[in-house]
């Protein structure tokens, strides 16, 4: 279920690996970093490879893509790599066996990027089970407004699961604090408007926004949507507490494919950005 046991206050409680994670950055004074693949891209059994190269690497929290065929928050590469996962027979089911797969080699944070859609059409609860069982620590729903998520809030937290939750620069500030008070493991700062995809530039405001979100949580703030290399991650990772890295990532997948050198190099890639982020 993604949980471990800890003693606070004289207490026994479950920790989830996300909580757990960010726990142990904190201790140690470290940015994380969080890198997002589109699951099935090019086929399962590369992102099971890719979940663990990532985990030696020096990534923190391994965000899996669940591939759908109506992608709205997503930027041409993403969209790109879904299709390729749909097109090599990926499916929810298909990516929690995969989840499964990595978790008997690896305790590695695990959170799903997924649309609502596939998890109604699975059955809320059968699908937050599932995931909970495979070794999944956390869902991030991309369409599902918190206004709208009490049922699916407390099925995760039954399970152990985070709930985590998008914050946009769009974001109204009463509306920043409701999300915030609602959301666990971390919150999302989307640091541009728009959708997912590489970037040349770093939002300016961006210290101001994070300090804005801080102000209503305690969750770490991971930043993410168009970071592209190590001298971005180490700026953002000035402001956050974890840097979100996508699209850039998924690129190379898609041009390394099916090569032999697709996890050595993407793994390479990961490493100049975990390295930056510890960095600064």
């Amino acid at each position: 279920m993604g949980l471990k046991d800890e003693w606070r206050g004289g207490k026994l409680r479950l920790m989830n690996r996300i909580e757990e994670r960010f726990a142990r950055l904190k201790r140690e004074g470290k940015k994380g970093l969080i890198v997002y693949i589109g699951g099935g891209d090019p086929n399962l059994e590369a992102t099971r490879r890719l979940g663990l190269a990532f985990d030696k690497a020096g990534a923190d929290v391994l965000e899996l893509g669940v591939p759908f065929s109506d992608p709205l928050a997503d930027g041409l590469v993403n969209q790109l790599a879904a299709q390729r996962g749909l097109e090599a027979g990926a499916t929810p089911e298909g990516i929690l066996k995969t989840v499964a797969a990595i978790r008997r080699k690896s305790e590695i944070p695990i959170v799903l990027y997924i649309y609502f859609n596939l998890i109604h059409k699975a059955g809320m609860e059968r699908f937050i089970g599932a995931a909970a069982r495979a070794g999944v620590d956390g869902l991030l729903a991309l369409d599902l407004p918190p206004e709208e998520s009490g049922s699916y809030e407390a099925e995760m937290r039954r399970e152990g699961l985070c709930h985590v939750y998008l914050i946009a620069p769009t974001t109204p500030a009463e509306r920043v604090r409701a999300i915030a008070s609602r959301g666990s493991g971390f919150i999302y700062y989307v640091s541009r408007e728009g959708v997912t995809g590489m970037q040349k530039r770093v939002a300016a405001n961006l210290a101001s926004q994070v300090a804005g979100i801080r102000r209503h949580t305690t969750l770490p703030v991971a930043v993410g949507f168009g970071i592209s290399n190590p001298e971005q991650a180490r700026f953002v990772a000035q402001h956050a507490d974890a840097v979100v890295v996508g699209s850039a990532v998924v690129d190379r997948i898609a041009r390394l494919g099916k090569s032999k050198g697709l996890e050595a190099q993407a793994g390479r890639f990961v490493e100049s950005l975990a390295e930056a982020v510890k960095k600064a």
